[in-house]
């Protein structure tokens, strides 16, 4: 069975995402394989993730 995305939207949505995490923390990320990152960069990048989640949701408690 393959791996079929629920919401196709979501990957790209997700990826745009990520860009402009990895921009805000000074991380240059390229479209497609990015294994080269140091295991830092990567956690900068998926903080700023998760950061930015948690403003966008007590946000929306307001």
């Amino acid at each position: 069975m393959a791996n079929k995305p629920v919401v196709p939207q979501a990957k790209e949505a997700l990826s745009k995402f990520k860009m402009e995490a990895a921009n805000e923390v000074g991380v240059n990320l390229k479209q497609g394989y990015n294994g080269d990152l140091t295991s830092k960069q990567a956690g900068s990048v998926g903080g700023q993730m998760v950061k930015k989640m948690i403003e966008a949701y007590e946000n929306s408690m307001k």
